[in-house]
């Protein structure tokens, strides 16, 4: 089987500000995960990434805010989507982007 995009998108929030989302489904995990998707979703402000999900290689599931980096706990693609989508919505209060 080979990887299949399931999901592949841009929105334009603000003429400033876009949410990038994609998703596919691999053959294999990508280590240290261990599901069958690989995934990055990113929102960028002023063409500055201020919030990132991703799954790379070596590091597995994990999410950017500003100048941090944590685990995430991956279940599935629709809470992966879920949780995003509220830390979007969170750093647009926090930032008075709202």
């Amino acid at each position: 089987m080979q990887a299949v995009a399931l999901v592949r998108r841009r929105v334009v929030l603000a003429a400033d500000a876009f949410v990038e989302v994609v998703i596919w489904r691999v053959p294999e995990p990508v280590a240290p995960s261990t599901h069958l998707f690989r995934y990055r979703l990113a929102y960028v402000v002023e063409e500055r990434c201020v919030l990132r999900y991703d799954n790379e290689r070596g590091k597995g599931d994990h999410r950017h805010t500003e100048a941090t980096e944590k685990p995430y706990a991956f279940s599935t693609p629709d809470q992966l989507m879920a949780d995003f989508e509220a830390d979007v919505a969170r750093w647009n209060r926090e930032y008075g982007r709202s």
